[in-house]
């Protein structure tokens, strides 16, 4: 594997959409999740590029995600799809995400992806999905009415507001039933495995390609699965294959991460982790940081399985009352409130840069090494109601420093530690020990 990790990251939408009206909590989100020294120090955003739906309906009903697409008065003669942009529409997603990425222009990736095609193009008239969840909803004519859709966005992000997509991606979860016409919830397009994934991918690499866009990479397909993503790309058509530089893969369901991870080696691709999030929690009477060890265990064994260069959060900021996202927007006090699970994702972000590789690790850790400035990286959960003594074993190394630093995340939000700096750990020779807290997150 040499891949060279390109960073933590998450989702605009939808919750860039509901904050970004105020400058004020555009700023704050962008210094907390974008910011290096402040903050998480981010380096992926994904930037959802609406569809949108048709204006006369009102069904989706969560506050965040009726997303606004970029298209107006649509026309159809029976053969050909016409319409004007809008260009002012999508401002709050869009200030959230101008703000974030002048936190670190040199190392903020964005990639572009698609819910849904705008509605005009969908069989069902509306862009929460098809009538019967399980079939396609783009019209058979329409691939490169929507192609030239996101091509036309891409262009626009680059030209007027500077922002160049290093990929786009025109599919979310495809191939499920989850995607219904009439939802409350957002929006969705189901695409089969096999021809219908392939004619889109291969439709918008020849829009892409007109505006001029060639660098830009076409990553694909987003399954909800592992599994799912496995068979998606082996249905895929050799052209799609080939044009295809990245596998981003959800990680809610399936098991098969060694099986991605040779896949996409064997086919000389790269791999993203590009979604999850949860409800999880985990640690023994762990309180508040049990959603915090949940969420490190899940990136450690993503990171572990997949070798992903990359590991992206569904949304920093949910409002789904449990224990999805890492902070909470307080839109009455123009605040944003963090939790243990905030600082336990910083326990990666802050230390495992780009450029890094991730080397293989065991036993509830992950471990990544910069070569250039000849440093190892350690993050190590321990999911116990008491302490334990770990013994780190370096031996394959050539060399090792003379001091190990020890960050650690534990307790809760009042009167816990929070990337607290603790007394350097001397190594034995080639490894070190290191008493891990109860419920905790420890870099080193």
């Amino acid at each position: 594997n040499n891949r060279k990790f390109e960073g933590f990251g998450t989702s605009f939408c939808w919750w860039a959409n509901r904050l970004g009206y105020s400058d004020s909590l555009s700023e704050k989100a962008a210094t907390l999740f974008y910011d290096k020294e402040k903050g998480l120090g981010l380096t992926v955003i994904r930037y959802n590029i609406g569809g949108g739906d048709d204006p006369t309906h009102n069904h989706i009903t969560r506050t965040d995600s009726n997303m606004p697409g970029y298209a107006i008065n649509p026309k159809y003669d029976g053969r050909s799809y016409t319409w004007d942009y809008n260009w002012n529409s999508d401002s709050n997603q869009r200030n959230v995400l101008l703000k974030s990425v002048a936190k670190n222009k040199d190392e903020i990736i964005v990639e572009a992806f698609s819910n849904s095609p705008p509605y005009f193009m969908t069989y069902s008239g509306c862009s929460t999905g098809n009538f019967d969840p399980g079939k396609d909803n783009l019209r058979s004519d329409a691939y490169p009415a929507f192609a030239k859709y996101l091509a036309d966005v891409a262009e626009h992000f680059k030209t007027h507001w500077g922002v160049y997509f290093q990929s786009i991606t025109p599919t979310n979860e495809p191939y499920t039933n989850f995607w219904g016409a009439n939802s409350y919830k957002q929006e969705g397009c189901h695409f089969d495995q096999g021809e219908s994934e392939s004619k889109i991918i291969v439709e918008l690499r020849k829009a892409i390609d007109q505006k001029g866009l060639k660098e830009m990479q076409i990553s694909g397909t987003d399954e909800t699965s592992i599994d799912t993503q496995i068979t998606s790309f082996e249905k895929l058509s050799n052209e799609a294959k080939n044009i295809i530089t990245r596998i981003d893969t959800h990680t809610y369901g399936g098991w098969k991460r060694d099986e991605l991870r040779l896949l996409a080696e064997n086919n000389h691709k790269n791999l993203w982790m590009s979604e999850v999030d949860g409800k999880g929690t985990e640690g023994t009477n762990a309180g508040e940081m049990g959603a915090a060890i949940w969420l490190a265990n899940r990136i450690i064994g993503d990171l572990n399985g997949l070798r992903a260069s990359a590991w992206v959060l569904w949304q920093v900021i949910d409002n789904h009352i449990s224990y999805w996202g890492v902070a909470v927007a307080d839109h009455d006090n123009d605040n944003i409130i963090l939790t243990q699970k905030y600082y336990g994702f910083g326990q990666f972000s802050r230390y495992i840069r780009p450029g890094y590789t991730i080397i293989g690790s065991y036993n509830n850790s992950v471990a990544a090494y910069d070569n250039e400035g000849k440093k190892l990286v350690i993050v190590a959960t321990n999911t116990a109601g008491s302490n334990k003594i770990v013994d780190f074993d370096l031996s394959t190394f050539t060399s090792v420093g003379y001091n190990v630093r020890v960050i650690r995340t534990s307790g809760s939000m009042s009167n816990g530690e929070h990337w607290a700096e603790l007394t350097p750990l001397i190594p034995y020779g080639k490894g070190f020990n290191a008493e891990l807290k109860a419920n905790s997150i420890t870099t080193f």
